[in-house]
């Protein structure tokens, strides 16, 4: 999964899964510009992948031997999205997009408000939508790899919204591998359950009220780590995967298949 010399641009890079991609893709020789809403990473102790506790891109520095860039970006604003891609011209020009910020929250059906509603679709679909537009705009090609969700395969009464926008992720990854290719490949990764400070804010999932539970349902036996979806994504980043295009690849331990 060699990256070298590519440039990457990481929306939601600063913690989780987004964060240990960065991390991986300049271990592997990529140039990296970290896009968030926040320097600062979240990470709890358990957390797989990099415990480090500096910003994404000080951690690359001094580790490695890539450059990469902090953008403040909240990629509900498109223009924010075109700056961090503007960014990536300063080491090179973009190879590689990968439009990993989204939110999760648990929230009965009935109780989802417009104000709730429109905050997930915003950052979990409007958010990629526009990412891969700005991505594609500065490519003459590339890949692009997009972060959808089990959630996308079936929905639940606890998180309704979140499913929705990660089954439009899903589809998005579709139309857009048809609409860019034949110099752009455009895949999407399927997280389950992985330990990141997002899952645990979520009384329901890693380290909640039904973790004991959920754990037990996973075929591999324990929850994933950012390590995990990092992988796939660079696989996916890298020409190793030059003829995926459209694909939607499940890291979930197998929960997907029960």
């Amino acid at each position: 999964m060699d990256l070298t010399d590519r440039v990457a641009v990481v929306t939601g890079g600063s913690s989780g899964i987004g964060r240990e991609t960065a991390i991986r893709m300049a271990e592997r020789g990529a140039d990296v510009v970290i896009a968030d809403v926040r320097e600062e990473p979240r990470i709890p102790d358990s957390e797989g992948g990099a415990q480090d506790q500096r910003p994404t891109q000080e951690y690359i520095d001094a580790e490695t031997d890539r450059e990469s860039h902090f953008v403040e970006c909240d990629v509900r604003q498109p223009s924010d999205l075109e700056i961090a891609v503007e960014a990536a011209e300063e080491l090179g020009g973009i190879d590689v997009m990968v439009n990993n910020a989204g939110v999760f929250r648990t929230i009965p059906f009935e109780d989802i408000d417009e104000i709730e509603y429109g905050q997930v679709m915003d950052i979990n679909a409007k958010g990629v939508f526009f990412g891969a537009q700005a991505a594609a705009a500065a490519m003459d090609e590339g890949v692009i790899v997009n972060l959808s969700s089990i959630a996308a395969r079936h929905g639940t009464g606890n998180h309704p919204v979140y499913s929705a926008s990660k089954a439009a992720v899903r589809n998005f990854t579709k139309s857009m591998a048809d609409a860019l290719g034949p110099d752009i490949r455009v895949n999407c990764v399927l997280p389950g359950v992985i330990d990141t400070a997002m899952t645990r804010k979520d009384t329901h999932t890693v380290g909640g009220e039904r973790a004991a539970r959920y754990e037990e349902e996973i075929p591999l036996g324990r929850f994933g780590d950012p390590g995990d979806v990092a992988d796939a994504i660079c696989f996916l980043a890298s020409d190793a995967a030059r003829y995926v295009s459209g694909a939607g690849i499940a890291v979930d331990g197998g929960l997907s298949a029960v």
